[in-house]
């Protein structure tokens, strides 16, 4: 019932309990959001956020869990996703549910065709296509393949499709951890914008700031309990408000104490020139010059598409792009490394910005994946040991806090946060001297960025050289010694902790200057 000007309760969720072997994933967890509200759920990686929205929207059919779901003031008991869509709940995963080969007009419409007489009505799908990008701002031909435009244009390709079921309740899991600042702007006004035509968004996201910026009301999940929720204006909520309610505790720091123990020069990139895999003409690496010291951590920073990742990749065993020329030193000596298990061998070791697509086998258990790197070290005569896999596996479970029952778990079961600490285990297993971080806290809560800033530490008190590439500023601000820059493939410059700032690196990410 509305009361005053209070707007009507949409959607209760109540004492939501959901199990696994071994795990207890939702704990009585209740939830409540009003209509036309932009509703955030905030909590730590493996917390229970994409769990519950997986109830709410039949991927976890009624029976499958205890608790009741009142949405519109009925109870109701969806068997599956499309019986949930029916009602007007539409939830967009973090794994984008496209087909890429498929164009946009054919993914809108995908199992949802619009037909006259039994067959698909194609010039009619083609308007009213034309209609939904309109409202999401995209001005792409319906017929583009879905793999021609970019994530964030397929992200509003996804509410497109959304629109088109007619959705009521909209959710959101994770929308812009894959985007650039521009294209999650755009995304979060659009989603702004679908609130003031009377759709109601529930919103996952590990960035804080964005959650600040759009939402109404913030539910906290802590160890698949609900712990409370926020009214952002009446109770003047900001980030350390929300990681206080995340952790349990309010952080002092967003990164861990630490004094550096800087030493000589170990690693040297020179002259370093890569052309671009397909595009005969296009440099991705432009006689870039870099060097890395014992016990230091270098960041890396530039804008979406500067040339980081292609720099990172193509140093790591010409893994990326056509090596043109160019010279990598470690300790005085030249190194010749044509391919990936040639840099491992020398002491490389690089953590993708991918972690489901290059960084992992979803298909693969903890212990397989954590030795998977440096299989030579846990085998005897070319054959695995398979209790030293077990008891490696066991020992990175421990000491990086990896949340799972078992390392025998799969890894796809696992939260965001907890795949990375795989990835990391798997690369921290090969001993490296050079640890090439790309984009390493991505998708992840601020509970386990603390974790992590703290492993990298470690690994530089312990000697190693560490290069972290981020598109968070402040990521970089916080946990590096020397920050480089780069823009169109060039390094422009290279500030030291003291010197940096968001302004000057802003600066040095968007100009051609190139540093002497």
């Amino acid at each position: 019932m509305n009361t005053g000007n209070r707007p009507p309760v949409i959607l209760e969720m109540r004492s939501i309990t959901k199990e696994f072997p071994g795990v207890k994933a939702l704990d009585n967890v209740s939830l409540s959001v009003k209509a036309a509200e932009v509703h955030a759920i905030c909590g730590e990686n493996g917390a229970g956020k994409s769990t519950l929205m997986k109830v709410l929207s039949g991927v976890y059919p009624h029976g499958t869990y205890t608790g009741d779901i009142f949405y519109q003031n009925e109870v109701q008991q969806f068997r599956d996703i499309r019986a949930s869509e029916q009602a007007g709940i539409v939830i967009i995963h973090q794994e984008l549910a496209l087909i890429p080969e498929l164009s946009i007009m054919e993914n809108i419409f995908l199992g949802n065709e619009p037909s006259k007489w039994g067959v698909i009505d194609w010039a009619e799908a083609r308007l009213r296509s034309t209609e939904l990008l309109a409202r999401v701002g995209l001005r792409e031909d319906p017929d583009t393949p879905i793999k021609e435009i970019g994530v964030g244009k397929q992200q509003l390709v996804e509410i497109a499709k959304a629109l088109n079921k007619s959705v009521k309740l909209l959710i959101l899991d994770e929308p812009t951890a894959a985007l650039n600042e521009s294209d999650s702007q755009h995304l979060l006004d659009l989603i702004l914008g679908l609130k003031g035509r009377g759709i109601t968004s529930i919103i996952i996201s590990h960035k804080l700031n964005e959650i600040e910026q759009i939402a109404d009301s913030i539910t906290i999940i802590r160890d698949g309990k609900s712990i409370e929720t926020l009214d952002v204006k009446a109770d003047g909520v900001d980030e350390d408000r929300i990681i206080k309610g995340m952790v349990g505790r309010t952080l002092e720091s967003r990164f861990p104490d630490h004094e550096p123990t800087i030493g000589e020069t170990f690693f040297e990139v020179r002259n370093w020139n890569v052309g671009h895999p397909q595009v005969e003409d296009r440099l991705v690496c432009k006689n870039s010059n870099f060097f890395v010291r014992r016990g230091e951590i270098v960041g890396f920073a530039g804008l979406m598409g500067a040339g980081r990742t292609e720099l990172a990749r193509s140093v790591f065993g010409r893994s990326y792009g056509r090596f043109l020329s160019g010279e990598l030193h470690m300790d005085g000596k030249k190194l010749e490394l044509r391919n990936v298990p040639q840099a491992i061998d020398a002491g490389l070791a690089y953590v993708t910005e991918d972690r489901k697509t290059l960084g992992v086998n979803l298909l693969d258990d903890i212990k397989s994946t954590v030795v998977s790197a440096n299989l030579k070290k846990i085998s005897r005569l070319s054959v695995v040991d398979d209790h030293a896999e077990f008891e490696t596996a066991e020992r990175y479970r421990k000491s990086l806090r990896i949340k799972a029952p078992t390392v025998e778990e799969g890894v796809s079961k696992l939260s965001g946060g907890n795949q990375q600490k795989v990835v990391l285990a798997k690369w921290m297993f090969t001993d490296p001297e050079l640890l090439i971080l790309d984009e390493p806290t991505r998708g992840i809560d601020v509970g386990a960025k603390y974790e992590i800033y703290g492993i990298v530490q470690e690994l530089a008190r312990q000697g190693k050289g560490v290069i972290v590439i981020s598109s968070e500023l402040p990521e970089l601000l916080g946990l590096s010694d020397r920050i480089y820059t780069i823009f169109e493939g060039a390094i422009t410059g290279v500030v030291t902790k003291e010197e940096a700032t968001q302004e000057n690196l802003m600066r040095l990410m968007t100009t051609a200057r190139k540093s002497a």
